[in-house]
């Protein structure tokens, strides 16, 4: 009888710890491009990295991990990372949120809902094929806006944010 009310106990506690991580686990909005133009336009004193992505795209994974780095330094300097995931629906959410949890991916991430990139790619930047990653860095402020489509090295990203950052002098 004694193993059985420890059981029940133990099970307890197995699911308080199991809802404390469902509540405090990442919401991942999911977005329309018209819902990343608001985002920009809501953030008009702020140098804004955003950064498109997905769980398969190794190259995007490989260098997320410098990109919430760097925003968090220069989070002072008004620096802001939003991760925009291109994964399929069927990855949306919980398999995008469960992977970011994997990763340490501790920054803002959205989920866009758009299936025609002849449409959304341009109104990112009139140069995007829609392949990935992709990022977007931008100073709304002073007009600075700059669009790559390749894996940034840290070195890179670190001088396109001081660029965006200088812009504004």
């Amino acid at each position: 009888m004694l193993y059985f009310r420890n059981m029940k106990k133990i099970l307890g506690l197995t699911a308080l710890i199991v809802i404390g991580f469902v509540a405090h686990a990442q919401e991942i909005p999911k977005w329309k491009i018209g819902d990343v133009d608001k985002y920009i336009a809501s953030r008009p004193d702020e140098v804004l990295i955003i950064n498109f992505w997905a769980t398969f795209c190794k190259p995007c994974v490989a260098e997320i991990p410098y990109f919430i780095e760097l925003s968090k330094q220069y989070k002072d300097k008004k620096v802001s990372l939003l991760l925009i995931s291109l994964d399929l629906p069927s990855q949306y959410p919980v398999k995008i949120r469960k992977f970011a949890a994997k990763h340490g991916f501790n920054a803002p991430i959205s989920w866009l809902d758009e299936t025609n990139a002849d449409y959304f790619c341009p109104r990112i930047d009139s140069t995007w094929s829609g392949s990935i990653p992709a990022t977007l860095i931008l100073n709304t402020a002073t007009g600075y806006r700059k669009f790559f489509e390749e894996e940034m090295k840290k070195e890179k990203l670190e001088a396109e944010i001081q660029a965006a950052l200088q812009s504004s002098k």
